[in-house]
């Protein structure tokens, strides 16, 4: 296969916008196709840890989304009746001490504005309205060409799915396979700190509790609180994948908890209701002139805080092998080097749901007070569990 230099990306979530701005940076010629009207996020904080701040400190963003975002100072797991702290590590200097980069929270609206002004101005065609329905590829043309819903097409030289976990092109590629619900809800929202009943601790908190948990986190230098409360739950009912959220739902479901989780939740006067949803590990990433990237090749359940960091890393990674590589050798080598990592996080975040959510009763209430126990009398066997996480760099070679 030849070399690329025009590139047609659908969906300009975080991560089709990171791989444009990589691209565009790179020379390539480069439009996104996203279905809304306008672009934006649903209002909701990001957790961008050193890992994923690298990518956007290459991409040259670092300067401006500082002073959008707020440095947390603990990455915190607490009981969610008495408080107690089951795991207090360190974030802040340290954190950017030890990985080379900072740990930060951002809106996830700040960060779409600031990538999508950098892709406008790296010259990165953008079209909204485009409802992606497929691709077509010509093999004796070298193109693919990108369908969308009112007949318009786009043609490339690679088409990039970074069109999210209900990916038309993923379906294309791999065949029609809904979601998996992962048995689990979460209400999100975001409170002014002037609304605020009670004092929010400066810290990425997880409050841990019987088939829930609760996390909250400042957002916009301090002036917000970010919220993400998860439930189990055994279906779920709406054909949507999210809804306005019942806020007195919300509230009666946490009206036991620390008053630090209660109290916040009575200052909300809105929330969207989210069904967690996931996949299986999939064959394959790519096919010919078309890749996948993001959430349209690995979604994960969001207990590591690095869905958004993986996207961003895939699109680096991307677009690194695309600028020194035939696409044949490009595509191949980021999928070698990207699913193992993915696919480990995935399960890494499945994981963490047992802990938050104390299964197995007394024995989960065990495991919870041996990760304390492993906090306080061997703190490096706990960083290095992160360290796999925060200390990957894929802007080194």
């Amino acid at each position: 296969m030849d070399q690329v230099s025009r590139v047609v990306i659908a969906g300009a979530g975080i991560g089709g916008l990171c791989v444009a701005l990589a691209l565009a940076k790179q020379g390539f010629q480069v439009v996104v196709c996203e279905q809304a009207a306008s672009l934006g996020e649903v209002g909701a904080g990001l957790q961008i840890s050193p890992n994923a701040l690298k990518v956007l400190r290459q991409l040259g963003l670092e300067v401006e989304l500082s002073g959008l975002a707020f440095v947390p100072q603990y990455a915190a797991i607490r009981d969610y009746k008495s408080g107690e702290y089951y795991l207090k590590s360190s974030l802040g200097e340290q954190a950017e001490v030890r990985y080379g980069a900072p740990y930060w929270h951002l809106h996830r609206a700040d960060l779409h504005q600031v990538l999508a002004a950098a892709c406008a101005k790296a010259g990165v065609e953008l079209v909204l309205n485009a409802v992606v329905t497929g691709y077509r590829e010509n093999t004796e043309l070298n193109q693919v060409c990108l369908l969308l819903e009112d007949g318009g097409e786009f043609s490339a030289d690679l088409l990039i799915g970074a069109d999210g976990i209900r990916s038309k092109v993923r379906e294309q590629m791999l065949g029609q396979e809904r979601p998996n619900f992962m048995g689990q809800v979460a209400w999100r929202g975001v409170i002014p700190v002037s609304d605020l009943i009670v004092n929010i601790k400066p810290d990425a908190c997880v409050w841990a509790g019987p088939g829930r948990h609760f996390v909250s986190y400042y957002l916009r230098g301090g002036d917000y609180v970010n919220f993400v409360a998860v439930e189990e739950r055994s279906d779920w009912q709406s054909e949507s994948w999210r809804e306005e959220g019942d806020v007195d739902e919300l509230k009666r479901a946490f009206a036991d908890w620390h008053p630090e989780v209660s109290e916040l939740i009575k200052s909300a006067s809105s929330t969207f209701l989210w069904a967690l949803n996931g996949r299986n590990e999939l064959p394959t990433w790519y096919d010919g002139r078309v890749v996948l990237l993001g959430d349209a090749c690995h979604p994960m359940l969001p207990f590591m805080a690095q869905g958004a960091a993986m996207a961003i890393e895939d699109a680096f990674v991307l677009a690194k092998y695309l600028s020194r590589h035939t696409l044949s050798d490009a595509l191949l080598k980021y999928e070698q080097v990207r699913k193992p990592r993915a696919t480990k996080i995935q399960q890494m975040s499945k994981a963490n749901a047992g802990l938050y959510h104390m299964h197995g009763g007394v024995l989960g209430k065990m495991k919870l007070k041996a990760l304390q126990a492993a906090g306080r009398f061997v703190p490096d066997v706990i960083q290095s569990k992160l360290d796999v996480v925060y200390g990957y760099d894929v802007t080194k070679d």
